[in-house]
């Protein structure tokens, strides 16, 4: 490895997502990681095809795996084959290897959102005006959609997750690199998921977030623990994503956002020290 590891960083930059700019975010987050790495951007259907030469593929604002999912795990297995780093490492078991950790979530008896994919279980959820209906396969809220629990019965099992709608004061996001918390974000309403303010974090609400950290067992990457907060006041989790979570860096105090590159800055590097599974 040269003294300047080299670095492919996978994003689509001109993926229409809502209230969010990935563009921007990249952009500045890679002008930041030049000073330290050698480094080159490219749209996630390439990854496959140019990542040989770098020393580790960084997979960043790259858009829905299921608008591209044979290509995606082409580059999976090109990856797995060839013994690449890829960062986040190809091991997480929450959204980058899809919604089933909500169903193991559910039935371990964890803070989450009650997740049920079978007709038969549909008893085990709390009784609800509305439930949640999901592609398992969805992502950025593609395919949601909300039924009368009298539709239930009906529905086409097989490749879908239903969950009970929950009437939430907010939602919270809580931001890792490696183990280690970085900053909170909330959306105080509920209809405005992507106008997020600083949230300050109390000791209860970290456990909470360190609890699906540790059981995602990433030594290494960024991730996003979004929970909503219930009208009881504690936490359900919503979602643990570990593929290419959106970081809301623009919104952050400048001090939060240079210790954010600077801890992302070493990660990568301890990463790269890190020796290769034989």
């Amino acid at each position: 490895m040269a003294d300047r590891p080299a670095v492919l960083f996978v994003t689509d930059l001109a993926y229409p997502a809502r209230g969010r700019r990935y563009c921007d975010e990249d952009i500045a987050l890679t002008s930041r990681l030049r000073e330290s790495f050698d480094i080159a951007l490219c749209h996630p259907l390439d990854a496959a095809a140019l990542m040989d030469p770098y020393d580790v593929v960084v997979v960043r604002n790259s858009g829905p795996v299921l608008h591209y999912q044979r290509e995606y795990d082409a580059f999976r297995e090109r990856a797995a084959a060839r013994g690449t780093r890829v960062y986040n490492p190809l091991t997480g078991r929450g959204d980058m290897a899809g919604k089933q950790y909500l169903l193991d979530l559910t039935a371990a008896g964890h803070p989450v959102i009650p997740t049920v994919d079978r007709r038969a279980d549909l008893h085990l959820l709390p009784a609800a005006a509305e439930y949640a209906v999901k592609p398992k396969a969805g992502a950025d809220s593609i395919g949601l959609s909300f039924v009368p629990a009298d539709r239930l019965p009906g529905l086409d099992y097989g490749g879908i997750l239903v969950q009970p709608r929950v009437d939430f004061r907010y939602e919270v996001s809580f931001y890792y690199i490696d183990d280690t918390f970085q900053y909170a974000l909330y959306a105080p309403d509920p209809d405005r998921r992507w106008v997020l303010e600083p949230y300050e974090p109390t000791g209860e609400d970290l456990a909470f977030a360190r609890r699906f950290i540790d059981w995602n067992t990433l030594d290494h990457g960024i991730q996003r623990v979004d929970a909503c907060r219930t009208r009881d006041g504690g936490l359900l989790l919503v979602e643990l994503e570990d593929l290419n979570p959106y970081l809301s860096l623009d919104l952050v105090p400048d001090a939060t956002r240079e210790a954010f590159v600077a801890d992302l800055t070493r990660s990568l590097h301890r990463y790269l020290d890190t020796p290769t599974p034989s």
